[in-house]
């Protein structure tokens, strides 16, 4: 039998221990809190899950919640006027072909590090560093790191190539709320795009109180939206918060007037640049790990794809490893297998980072043309799902000419 460690139990890595189970493997997961204390803890991210992501953990049967989650139905996409106060200057909705999900870490961590016990997997509360890296490589098969932070974080050297920001684009914060205005017409995932600014996106989501809505904020550095630092409590967030929609966005600040905090815990900010890095690290022994999701290949949340990449990742890394049987999982192995994920991540991480700077003009032409053309909003939205669907035309001004005149012609 076939033994694993993977340090870090959270999406990516819990969804690799938990398929290996289910084929036999012997597997241990090493992170540093336990069920009850992720539960009772501070929110870890904002977490919207679409249909390809969510599809992985049904194929896994792991997918406990999409019946009692509020599903996310759309993508709609607003920037303000410049020259007319509270007036929109580009206004469209589309549709997804299937529904999204946002179920809060808190919910979904515990229920699953359960399941995992259940089916015998092998559960150890601690910090792993690289001594402990080293015990696990010298007993197990695979060490997989699914955990960017602290000392083993260091260990995946940064890889300039892939990585364009040496330091964070935005200033980010997370509001889990309740008693917020639905939409009229559908759910959504609700965008603003706020020039020079930052953006603001909210969405339904399962926090461990029921039904309520994330509201992320992403400030520009230095500009006003980068004012966190001085948020000391979860009345001053909130009120942080809702002087944000109040100030630049009064469409949504309707929404918002009987807002009030899921819980003390369901508040968060901070910020990080966005890094790819070497997904070989090499212990002091000469033994290698491989790092999963997160820990090798972090985007900054504007799109929306982190939890997606570590479902995505996941599944493949699974399925690379079930395929490898009973041969090495050397270094060549591991490369490989990242390299397998990289044909898809290349795309999230190139959308993410175009995201991040000022829009081209031939990007604000398309944007601003899905008012008109539903099928054009309706891709947008459903990119989200599959980022790669917005290449070349995205990316590109002749592709994106070209794809816009094809939409006029018919």
């Amino acid at each position: 039998m076939r033994k694993i460690t993977i340090v870090g139990g959270g999406q990516s890595g819990l969804q690799v221990a938990l398929g290996l189970l289910q084929k036999g493997y012997k597997v241990r997961v090493v992170q540093n809190r336990t069920a009850e204390e992720v539960a009772a803890g501070r929110v870890l991210s904002s977490q919207c899950m679409f249909a390809n992501a969510v599809q992985h953990e049904r194929d896994l049967g792991i997918d406990f919640w999409s019946d009692s989650c509020p599903p996310v139905e759309g993508i709609s996409f607003s920037v303000p006027h410049p020259e007319l106060p509270g007036q929109k200057a580009i206004d469209w909705v589309g549709r997804l072909d299937r529904n999204a999900y946002s179920v809060d870490q808190r919910v979904k961590i515990p229920r699953w590090l359960a399941e995992f016990e259940a089916a015998g997997g092998d559960l150890v509360i601690a910090d792993a560093g690289v001594a402990e890296l080293e015990a696990y490589a010298g007993e197990d098969d695979l060490v997989l790191v699914a955990s960017g932070k602290g000392e083993i974080g260091r260990m995946f050297e940064r890889d300039a190539a892939k990585s364009p920001f040496d330091r964070p684009q935005r200033a980010l914060a997370l509001t889990y709320v309740t008693g917020m205005t639905p939409r009229p017409e559908h759910s959504a995932v609700s965008f603003n795009l706020i020039p020079g600014v930052g953006e603001y996106f909210v969405f339904p989501a399962l926090t461990t109180t029921g039904p309520c809505e994330i509201m992320v904020m992403e400030g520009v550095p230095g500009g006003p939206m980068d004012c966190w630092a001085e948020v000391k409590t979860p009345e001053e967030h909130l009120a942080k918060s809702k002087w944000i929609v109040d100030t630049f966005l009064p469409w949504e600040a309707e929404r918002c007037r009987d807002i009030a905090l899921t819980d003390d815990n369901g508040i968060l900010a901070g910020r990080f640049a966005p890094t790819v890095r070497q997904p070989v690290a090499t212990l002091p022994s000469g033994r290698k790990v491989l790092g999963l999701a997160d820990a090798v290949c972090l985007n900054d949340p504007i799109t929306g794809q982190g939890s997606n990449n570590a479902a995505k990742a996941a599944a493949i890394y699974l399925r690379r490893i079930l395929a490898q049987e009973d041969r090495p999982f050397d270094g060549v192995w591991m490369q490989g297998t990242f390299d397998a994920y990289w044909d898809y991540a290349q795309w999230v991480v190139r959308w993410t980072n175009m995201m991040l700077m000022p829009p081209p003009s031939f990007v604000l032409e398309i944007m601003g043309s899905a008012q008109a053309f539903p099928a054009l909003a309706q891709r947008i939205a459903n990119g989200f799902d599959d980022p790669r669907d917005f290449f070349p035309w995205f990316a590109d001004p002749a592709e994106a000419g070209a794809y816009l005149g094809q939409l006029r012609a018919a």
